[in-house]
């Protein structure tokens, strides 16, 4: 009876060493490029619009104020496409992220590695996450970042050429605060949901790294 013939077996053990080596050498890509500042010379001003950097581990969002004189998003985001419509909103996190993933992985441990392998190859249709927040208070995993009203417009700016017209695909959240749009953009390992994130903050000015493919890359300038 066959078996596994000794040219198999190294076959498949230099497939498995070639895969963690490539591995290795995106997470060491990702660590130098996030370290690599765009807008060094940014400063924090003392006033201004304050907003958020938001994390699970995972994944990065801006989280804004719903309503400011520079800009309401309200109509672009309404509260009637939401479960839970009734609640007195304050903030809205937005995100930007791979179609599949966001529509069929609730929790991290749901991700397959087909869906991994799939992304690695060929990426992915985009797709935005909006969360309505009730007056969010600042954490760890939810950092504040205040920015002048030009900055925070030049924010906005960036976050409306992924936010589609009216009326546009949706699919509902995972729970009664959240729901997903269609967005513009294709996911790929080079553009990643993170970097979405540190690209906005970068064309608002904000010191931020230049590739941040994981979330560390993206906080690590918010600590």
């Amino acid at each position: 009876m066959g078996g596994v013939t000794p040219a198999l077996r190294a076959a498949l053990r230099a497939s498995a060493l070639a895969l963690l080596a490539g591995l290795a050498l995106f997470a060491l890509a990702g660590w130098i490029g996030s370290a690599i500042p765009r807008n060094p010379g940014w400063q924090e001003p003392a006033t201004g619009v304050e907003i958020m950097v938001e994390t699970n581990g995972v994944h990065t969002a801006l989280v804004l104020p719903l309503v400011t004189p520079e800009k309401d998003w309200r109509a672009d985001f309404p509260a009637a496409h939401l479960g839970r419509p009734d609640l007195p909103y304050s903030h809205v996190s937005v995100s930007w992220g791979e179609r599949e993933v966001f529509l069929n992985t609730p929790t991290w441990w749901d991700l397959s590695p087909a869906a991994v392998l799939r992304i690695a190859g060929i990426g992915g249709d985009g797709l935005l996450h909006v969360a309505h927040y009730v007056r969010p208070a600042p954490s760890d995993t939810l950092r504040p970042l205040v920015l002048t009203p030009r900055q925070y417009r030049r924010l906005v700016a960036g976050i409306e050429r992924s936010v589609l017209p009216h009326p546009r695909p949706r699919h509902p959240g995972y729970g009664g605060q959240d729901v997903f749009y269609a967005a513009p953009g294709r996911y790929t390992l080079r553009n990643t949901c993170n970097q979405w994130t540190s690209d906005r903050l970068a064309e608002a000015g904000v010191t931020t790294g230049w590739w941040t493919p994981f979330a560390g890359g993206v906080m690590k300038w918010r600590a």
